[in-house]
Parts: structure tokens; C-alpha cells; sequence
């Protein structure tokens, strides 16, 4: 395809080494067209062990833990090669993940290969070392200094909807806070992963073994990397059900695990809103990359009074949006991901009706698109907040109109869900607005508009939306240990 992407397949990444993979190689397809792309390397669960193996030498057999300045210069060889291969990673990214052209000026690519600046600033200006002072216990005085530590091998497991967005995420605070890893990528976006290989071994410092990138369409190589007492972290981003089967897997050893899971957030809007403009930031939100985000907000909760005009403006906003090329520079909605995934929406927009919902724009396939996994962007009004379409994550562009009859309501509804991922309030008096963000469990808020993602602001969940925190500080110091060191003062 270009550059990047050898004739015959992306490689392996393992122990410094671009390698085939040892059950052969597996299809890439084009969301948009339904065509082959080309093919990546299928690992085996040799492979894997091998890539275990390596990240396990790389980190207990040299001072890669140790040596903060050079961790940070090998990030940023990283950051800089990816920068100056941008072109070929967007043609790439465009094809592989169907992520509209103008998304990877931003959260597709360009912005987390930017961000790995702030992991690789973090490991030098970090404070490694925290004197306690002097304690005293039954008589004994001594000083107390407190370090921070790389966790170990950190086994990466990430899904297909931001794949540069979430390896990268995993791989920067990884590497910056001293530890080695295996990336295991989805296997509907493995060129996305597994060109960073090519990257790395041609581009980078980074010593033999540290970062291994293992691209196969097993998923049970998944769970050996969760199994393996030779890995100390799991970082996994995906649904809450696989999130589970992670846990299960990592009991066995009591390995840390930081999981980054589903959501159904709200959109709660006050009475005192502008209705018309929050119900149409919304839509045009859910429907980005045809809804394929864990942190948008696909329930729009609106005072029962205004319902009615809720759901117009709504469905003003994704119709003049429509499901398209994207290629296209004006494509906000693009292909979903494979069409297996648009079977899944598709069913529960079947469901949407069985239960007594409607349509106000959208519900199938765009009737101009007879190739591609497109689903058009939907309003769905009629149902409550029980409601299958109100209740599960969906992951296509579908947003429910719901209606609240009064504040605490709204926050009742937003609340009432197995997901706190993340979520938006919509209002103009402070005081209203402000027990509303109080009362809603979920991780990040905007608030009429605002903005959260961001490499140094934290992202995570409450409840069933996953453990711990991704990105900013907090995500760096998920991949650190906490050693007390007491000697006689």
C-alpha cells in the first residue's frame, strides 16, 4: 500500500526483530469498500511466548527501568518518526480503521503522536524519589525515602475504533515510566500497530525486546498474555464483558490491571438550556466515526416538555450529516468497522422498534451505499431509559432522546445504567449546573460544550466502565510501583 507496509504483510515486532508471523498471515479489510487491503502477520502462541520472553530479558537484563533521560529520547524518536511519516500512517488509518479524513488531523493520529511529548517531559521532570524524613517505631530512627518503580512487562491489549489513539496511550506512559511491553492490537487493525515495528527498528534507540507488537486474529493469544506469570500489568481498552474475562485471567498471578471499558453516557440538558443547540451538539457527536467511541454521549436526556423539539433538532443535525466516503474531506460519519459490527447496530435498532420506539431520522443501511458497513446516522425517540437501546452500549451512530421531568430526574436517569464512563450537562445557572456534574457517577463531564480529552487530563471510569485512569499523570503512574526504602538516620 505505501511505504510502511511491505508487499507481503506487516511483521512482528519481537526482541528487536522484524518477523513473519508463525500461523502465517490474515486479511486487512477496507470498511468503506469491503476490499483486501493487504495482509498482516499471524502470530502463533510461540510467537507470543517469544515476544514474553524478550520484554521479560529487555527489562531485568538492563537499566532500560533506570535510565529516565534515555527512555525520554527514545519516546521522542518515536513521536518524530511517526510525525515524519504522517502521510503514509493517515492513508493507512483512513483505509484500515474507515476514519473520516478530517478526524486524523486530530484524535485518529495527529494528536496522540503529539502527545507522546507530555509521556516522554514526564519521565524527566518526574519525582522518582520522595524523601519521608525521619520516623521513629519502638526506638529506631531512621530515614524513610520513598521511590517510584516501572511495574515490569506490561502486556497492551487494545481495540479497532482509535487505534493510534489507544496504543499509543498504553505504549508512551508505558515505556516513559520504565517498563517493556507487548502490544497485542485488534485484529481488524493490525497494519495501524504493527507498522510502528518498521518505525521503531529503523527510526529509534529503543533497545531489542522493550516494545514487541503481536498481531494475530487469535484471540486466544490475548488471554495467554493475561495468563502469563512472567507479565506484571495488563492494560486493556474494550467492552466491559472481555474486561471481565481480563480480570478472571489476571486473578491467577494478582497482576495489576488497569481496564478502560464500555459506557452509555448522558447528555442530561436543564430546562433552562438551549435545547435545540445541545440536542444538535450532541447528535453531530454521536454521530463521529459512525458512533464507534466509549465515551460519547448516546443518551440525550431532555426535559418532557421539550421533548418533542429535542428529537427534531436531533434529527435535524444527523440527517444533514449522512453516512459517507471517508475519504471525503467533509465526511463526519463514516463505515463501521466490519460487517459483523454492523449487524450488531442493526439488530438493536431492530430491537428499538419490537419495543415501541421510532425513528425520527436514519434506522438502516444509507440506501445509496450497497458496499461498505455504513449504517446511517439515527434518532431514536418513543422509549424510556429501560429501554435495550437505552441500556447497551450499541457502538454505531444512534443516539435515544429521553425525557426527564425535573433536575434530580435527569440525574437519576444519567445515573441509572451500569456505565460511568463519561457525559455532558447542559444549563445556565451555575448552581443548578454544578449539583447536576455533583451528582452524576461518571469520569469526565463537559459541561455546555467543554472539552476534557487532553494528554495531561485523566480519563476513566466509574462503576462497570473500567479501573483506574488513562493518560495525564495519573495514567503515568499507573505503570509505577511503590517501594518505601528505611535506612538507620
Amino acid at each position: 500500500m505505501n511505504g510502511l507496509v511491505p508487499a507481503d504483510g506487516t511483521p512482528l515486532l519481537i526482541g528487536g526483530k522484524l518477523v513473519p508471523g508463525g500461523s502465517g498471515v490474515f486479511a486487512t479489510i477496507n470498511p468503506a469498500t469491503e476490499e483486501v487491503l493487504g495482509h498482516a502477520a499471524d502470530a502463533s502462541p510461540e510467537d507470543m511466548d517469544a515476544a514474553i520472553a524478550a520484554a521479560r530479558a529487555a527489562f531485568d537484563d538492563t537499566d532500560w527501568s533506570r535510565d529516565h533521560a534515555f527512555r525520554a529520547h527514545c519516546v521522542r524518536q518515536l513521536r518524530d518518526a511517526m510525525q515524519a511519516h504522517i502521510e503514509e500512517l493517515r492513508e493507512i488509518t483512513i483505509a484500515e480503521v474507515g476514519a473520516p479524513v478530517m478526524l486524523t488531523s486530530g484524535p485518529q493520529l495527529e494528536g496522540p503522536v503529539a502527545d507522546l511529548s507530555f509521556a516522554a517531559d514526564l519521565a524527566e521532570s518526574y519525582s522518582w524519589e520522595t524523601d519521608l524524613g525521619l520516623g521513629e517505631t519502638m526506638g529506631i530512627s531512621s530515614r524513610r525515602v520513598l521511590r517510584r518503580e516501572a511495574v515490569g512487562v506490561v502486556g497492551a491489549i487494545t481495540p479497532w475504533n482509535f487505534p493510534h489513539q489507544i496504543n499509543l496511550a498504553k505504549i508512551g506512559p508505558a515505556l516513559a515510566a520504565g517498563n517493556t511491553v507487548v502490544l497485542k492490537p485488534a485484529p481488524d487493525t493490525p497494519w495501524c500497530a504493527a507498522v510502528l515495528g518498521k518505525l521503531v527498528v529503523e527510526h529509534t534507540d529503543i533497545p531489542a525486546g522493550v516494545l514487541n507488537i503481536v498481531t494475530s486474529q487469535d484471540h486466544s493469544l490475548g488471554a495467554r498474555l493475561v495468563e502469563d506469570p512472567r507479565v506484571d500489568m495488563i492494560t486493556f481498552t474494550g467492552s466491559t464483558n472481555t474486561g471481565r474475562a481480563v480480570m478472571t485471567g489476571a486473578a491467577a498471578t494478582l497482576k495489576r490491571t488497569f481496564l478502560e471499558l464500555g459506557g452509555k453516557s448522558a447528555a442530561v440538558v436543564l430546562d433552562d438550556a438551549d435545547i435545540a443547540g445541545a440536542a444538535g451538539f450532541t447528535a453531530f457527536s454521536v454521530a463521529v466515526h459512525a458512533g464507534q467511541g466509549c465515551a460519547l454521549t448516546t443518551r440525550l436526556v431532555v426535559p418532557r416538555a421539550s421533548y418533542d423539539a429535542a428529537v427534531e433538532a436531533a434529527a435535524k443535525a444527523m440527517a444533514g450529516l449522512g453516512a459517507g466516503d471517508p475519504t471525503k474531506p467533509g465526511t463526519i460519519c463514516g463505515p463501521l468497522i466490519s460487517a459483523r459490527q454492523r449487524d450488531r447496530v442493526q439488530s438493536y435498532l431492530d430491537s428499538a422498534l419490537r419495543e415501541g420506539g421510532r425513528f425520527a431520522t436514519g434506522g438502516g443501511r444509507p440506501a445509496d451505499r450497497d458496499r461498505g458497513f455504513f449504517i446511517e446516522p439515527t434518532v431514536i425517540a418513543g422509549l424510556d431509559n429501560s429501554a435495550t437501546v437505552s441500556q447497551e452500549e450499541i457502538f454505531g451512530p444512534v443516539l435515544v432522546v429521553i425525557p426527564h421531568d425535573g433536575d434530580q430526574d435527569a440525574v437519576r436517569i444519567a445515573n441509572e445504567s451500569p456505565y460511568g464512563l463519561s457525559g455532558s450537562i447542559w444549563g445556565t445557572d451555575p448552581e443548578r449546573v454544578e449539583r447536576a456534574v455533583a451528582g452524576v457517577r461518571t469520569g469526565t463531564l463537559g459541561v455546555n460544550g467543554g472539552q476534557w480529552y487532553n494528554a495531561d487530563a485523566p480519563f476513566g471510569g466509574y462503576k462497570q466502565s473500567g479501573i483506574g485512569r488513562e493518560m495525564g499523570v495519573a495514567g503515568f503512574e499507573e505503570y509505577l510501583e511503590t517501594k518505601l526504602v528505611a535506612t538507620p538516620a
